[in-house]
């Protein structure tokens, strides 16, 4: 029930926009019935255990004190000895209404130990076996497999030079994705990966991050074999821009500097200026120091966005990932941080996930992904040439 109310009250406006509100309290009332039911039924068999033991006990009792009179009567017990028998009958009966009368607390922490445990027994991501590559100058991929093995390697200060040698990866063992992906990007290339919607691209974009691992083959940074790197010194080397944008509770200038902590004021409104952020933020009541609600609420998409491009830009990281990264934005502003994106992606390798053809005519290398595979690779005017499936792609957006 908790989870409904979450998830109705977050999409709210998606909610009244399709007239969802009656079906959404007809799916409250279901299953607060059935909260209701399974509620009762717990109250009323762990009601009944702590009388039905009490009851026991007292029989107990009874049964101890008749047949210890009877006994006393015959000569057989002392009255004294009666005495001590029905004592003994209480406190054996003491500890068995003191447990049945936090059953009901018990049988809950029970139920909640084994979420617990489970969460705890859960495999960490570092653990397992993987292959590692062989990154000298034959380009082989050794076969050793180390079982068990953690990352523990770092990259101090990455060039931005990324490979890719036979690359296997699927979500799920019975559907396969990407296959055999090979791809030499050098330092300081800017790489634009483009295709239709479930070709691959954001998936690429996660192998980049490590956020999933490889099935087989091997990606390398510098020359090293990404696992055997920590996925901490991986991703410190990367500026994100997702599509999606996401903030945090606090202030704008918290924001910002959220993947540099230690950045000045001066750094942060700098940062701001380049991506034409700092014209609405001054706008804001109290400006750097205005405080957002969760996931920026008080804010509109494309200038959630421009705060996620402005968290980047003041991080300058030497390797760059835009997903649609201007998506939310208007145009006049887009064509403004293109050139800003111009000057931050000089001499640093650039990964840029786009649908609109258009932004990426200046790219060193365009791949083209169709059913998680690279087709096609080249520049703009070469891709053209070839009037293959980017041909195709390129003039249904801007034939006349």
């Amino acid at each position: 029930m908790t989870g409904l109310i979450n998830e109705m009250v977050e999409n709210e406006k998606v909610v009244q926009a399709f007239s969802y509100e009656d079906e959404a309290e007809s799916r409250f009332d279901a299953i607060n019935e059935e909260l209701v039911d399974a509620e009762f039924r717990a109250t009323f068999f762990s009601s009944l255990t702590n009388p039905s033991t009490r009851l026991i006990n007292n029989m107990v009792y009874a049964g101890v004190g008749i047949v210890g009179a009877i006994g006393a009567v015959r000569g057989i017990i002392t009255v004294g000895q009666l005495t001590c028998l029905l004592g003994y009958a209480t406190q054996f009966a003491k500890p068995f209404n003191e447990i049945s009368g936090v059953m009901t607390e018990l049988t809950s922490a029970l139920a909640s130990c084994s979420r617990v445990f489970e969460l705890l027994d859960e495999e960490p991501e570092t653990d397992g076996d993987f292959e590692l590559c062989d990154t000298s100058d034959s380009g082989e991929t050794s076969g050793k497999t180390i079982s068990g093995e953690t990352s523990d390697a770092t990259i101090s200060c990455a060039s931005g030079g990324v490979n890719f040698d036979d690359v296997c990866f699927s979500y799920t063992a019975d559907k396969k994705l990407i296959e055999h992906l090979n791809l030499d990007v050098k330092p300081g290339q800017r790489i634009a990966i483009v295709g239709p919607t479930g070709s691959g691209k954001s998936t690429l974009i996660n192998l980049l991050m490590r956020f999933y691992d490889i099935d087989s083959g091997c990606i390398s940074m510098d020359g090293k074999d990404i696992n055997t790197i920590t996925k901490e010194s991986i991703r410190s080397h990367y500026g994100m821009v997702l599509q999606e944008t996401w903030l945090k509770s606090g202030t704008i200038r918290e924001n910002i500097a959220y993947g540099y902590p230690e950045a000045t004021d001066e750094e942060i409104e700098n940062a701001a200026k380049l991506t034409h952020a700092d014209r609405f933020i001054k706008r804001l009541p109290d400006g750097y120091d205005t405080f957002l609600s969760e996931d920026g609420g008080n804010l509109s998409a494309g200038q959630k966005q421009l705060l996620c491009i402005t968290r980047v830009m003041l991080k300058l990281p030497p390797m760059l990932i835009l997903d649609e990264a201007t998506s939310s934005i208007d145009t006049r502003t887009e064509q403004r941080i293109q050139r800003a994106f111009g000057k931050m992606m000089k001499d640093r390798t650039s990964f840029v996930v786009a649908h609109r053809l258009s932004t990426i005519k200046e790219s060193d290398v365009i791949l083209v992904m169709k059913d998680g595979a690279v087709i096609e690779q080249g520049t703009h005017d070469e891709l053209l040439e070839m009037k293959g499936f980017y041909y195709e792609l390129f003039n249904s957006q801007f034939s006349s």
